[in-house]
């Protein structure tokens, strides 16, 4: 499993403007001006310090080319930076929460420092039906190994990776013909899977999690396979 590396992300091929071009250019409008869309719907709510602004036009840029739909405030809505949030602001980002079916609190050595991470964690985690997940930014500074440990109440959700989509396939694949399942495995060795892990022994794709389903360990998955295979017998 593969933690977000900072470096990695940076130099990511993205088509978003950097903040820094969007305020060059006047593109940030007032809250006022915002259609707040109620038919709109996000897959990943991306909760993120302002001090990473450099890396989370990439971020948005991967988990999309991975076929999600992301939603970054300064990007999507064009809001201005958090040193000038004003109620308004806050009641499009609960618009926009409420309108997104998981929240990614994107951890950094910057979190710490940011007054509405935690606020927007909170009031999503309020939120029935909804799903929360920690996306650890690695960088050599802040000590954060492919088995990221949560600090505090972040140890309280599970941690989003990156692997190959066929990291999860162990005995899921029972009575597959043997060349058509090398052929499968093959095809999926080479596409990048999303990951939602309780630690490096248990996880479960983000799709599957999307759904309701939980993190489990590879033998748990064999017991559930096999009770699965010998109940379809007994039918």
């Amino acid at each position: 499993m593969s933690i977000f590396n900072f470096e990695e992300i940076r130099n990511y091929q993205t088509s978003y403007k950097s903040y820094d071009e969007m305020r060059m250019q006047n593109q940030f409008i007032n809250e006022s001006n915002i259609d707040i869309n109620s038919s709109k719907e996000y897959d990943i709510f991306l909760s993120h310090s302002y001090d990473d602004r450099e890396v989370i036009p990439q971020l948005k840029q991967v988990l999309e080319d991975m076929g999600y739909k992301v939603y970054v405030d300064w990007i999507d809505d064009k809001l201005l930076s958090r040193e000038n949030v004003t109620k308004e602001t806050a009641k499009v980002l609960q618009v926009r929460m409420n309108q997104s079916k998981s929240l990614f609190f994107a951890t950094s050595e910057n979190s710490p420092s940011s007054k509405w991470m935690p606020w927007e964690l909170g009031y999503f985690d309020a939120l029935k039906n909804k799903r929360v997940a920690v996306l650890p930014i690695q960088k050599q500074s802040n000590g954060f190994s492919n088995n990221f440990i949560g600090q505090e109440y972040l140890g309280l959700y599970y941690y989003v990776t990156l692997d190959t989509a066929d990291k999860s396939l162990l005995g899921q694949v029972f009575g597959m013909e043997k060349n058509a399942f090398d052929s499968f495995i093959k095809r999926l060795k080479k596409q990048t899977a999303l990951f939602i892990n309780k630690d490096s022994n248990s996880f479960i794709y983000f799709n599957e999690w999307l759904d309701g389903e939980e993190p489990l360990s590879e033998d748990q998955k064999l017991v559930m396979n096999f009770n699965m295979i010998k109940e379809s017998l007994n039918e």
